[in-house]
């Protein structure tokens, strides 16, 4: 079985105080899901979650505290996938361009909403403790 690495991120921005979470639809599937890719060689997974992000949807990020989630999953019986997800406030006016290639749509969601976007049980628990994170870091 061939072994996969991705990283990206939760992606979120203030909005009139509320916290809004960025969202990205996939050509590929339909699926909905935070921004994310592979890394290249010589890249940390901090600057592989920065450049992912930035590809896909054209906003600047810094990541926020030490939030690192890992989730694998295999994808049939031929790749062994692992992504690294990061919390990543966007930097400046959230303007988003999307990577046309593999993206076909994009949203802000608020935090009671974006669970019922997700498409994956991974990326919902994934958000979930996100969520935790930033309410116990009092970054709303």
């Amino acid at each position: 079985m061939r072994r996969e690495k991705s990283c990206g991120g939760v992606v979120y921005t203030k909005e009139g105080g509320q916290l809004r979470f960025l969202l990205i639809r996939h050509k590929k599937g339909g699926h909905w899901a935070f921004p994310k890719g592979h890394m290249e060689a010589g890249e940390s997974e901090r600057q592989t979650a920065r450049r992912e992000i930035l590809e896909e949807t054209g906003v600047q990020v810094k990541m926020q505290g030490k939030f690192r989630e890992s989730v694998a999953y295999d994808i049939g019986t031929i790749i062994h996938k692992t992504v690294v997800y990061f919390l990543c406030e966007i930097v400046g006016e959230p303007e988003v361009t999307i990577q046309e290639e593999e993206i076909s749509d994009y949203a802000f969601f608020g935090p009671d909403e974006v669970p019922g976007h997700l498409t994956y049980s991974n990326d919902k628990h994934t958000f979930a403790k996100a969520l935790r994170y930033i309410k116990s870091r009092n970054l709303a």
